[in-house]
């Protein structure tokens, strides 16, 4: 091969790796499961570990009626933390969801008007809503009650740039009708492979039918289990999310069998991009 031709396979070559970079979603992991809830030091772990992003949870512990984000110094912390590190904090999550239910707390809907700074602030985009144990939909009403609260706080979300994820254990459609109900683009949903297999739903079919446009963001997991070991056909899954054109987040929210947060961290997130190629 003469230098020109070596010099010109080598740029396709190149050519060929970085679409494929670009068209490839990223890959970021919980505070959570990094054993880190809430604290700063998530973002160097995340970042030590070669994740792309780290979700940072907003806390349950109210101080002053704020949640323990709702301060410029600690999201400061942050910012600076990320900047050092070179990672994104790619969402939020409100936690306190989980104590303060949205479908029949209104100190739910206060939490949601105020995670909107507080994301947008720390440059995240996507703020995940979980309803899950007692706060879990149930039934018709309860979506529609959500549907409603969302309605009136999401214009608040579209002006400042910020996505508001439904995560849950119902369909892929219950959650389409309440973002319709909601007339908002800024409500979208943030589907976990996890819960809607447990749930009994056909992860396959509801990604697809979703499409990248009605996905905020992602959790993968398969917990107790390594991906890949578990019951859900993790190929077929990132296929799925890369044939639907999805390059937001998708967020590991993985469990640690050994214990060792940094080992099993890194097998995960090895057999994810082994995937990904």
């Amino acid at each position: 091969m003469t230098r020109r031709a070596a010099f010109f396979a080598g740029g396709v070559a190149l050519s060929h790796s970085l679409r494929a970079r670009s068209r490839a979603f990223k890959i970021g992991v919980t505070d959570w499961n990094l054993r880190l809830t809430g604290k700063v030091e998530a973002v160097e772990t995340a970042a030590r570990l070669q994740f792309e992003g780290v979700q940072v949870s907003l806390g349950r512990k109210v101080v002053g009626g704020k949640l323990p984000l709702d301060d410029l110094a600690v999201q400061q912390q942050y910012l600076t933390a990320a900047k050092i590190q070179k990672i994104a904090l790619d969402g939020t999550c409100l936690d306190i969801l989980h104590t303060n239910y949205l479908k029949n707390d209104k100190l739910g809907q206060k939490w949601v008007a105020d995670s909107i700074p507080i994301t947008k602030k720390l440059d995240a985009r996507v703020v995940l809503l979980p309803f899950f144990g007692n706060g879990a939909l149930k039934t018709r009403e309860e979506m529609h009650y959500v549907g409603d609260v969302l309605r009136e706080i999401a214009p608040e979300a579209e002006k400042a740039g910020v996505i508001l994820g439904l995560e849950d254990t119902i369909s892929a459609e219950d959650n389409v009708r309440i973002m319709e109900r909601t007339k908002s683009p800024a409500v979208l949903t943030y589907y976990d492979v996890g819960n809607s297999t447990e749930a009994g739903f056909d992860v396959l079919k509801e990604i697809r039918w979703l499409g990248k446009d009605r996905i905020c963001q992602i959790h993968l997991k398969d917990n107790p289990h390594y991906l890949g070991e578990g019951t859900i056909d993790f190929p077929a899954v990132i296929k799925a999310i890369e044939d639907i054109g999805f390059r937001a987040y998708a967020n590991l929210e993985t469990a640690c069998p050994s214990n060792s947060v940094d080992d099993d961290m890194a097998r995960n997130l090895h057999y994810i991009r082994r995937l990904i190629g």
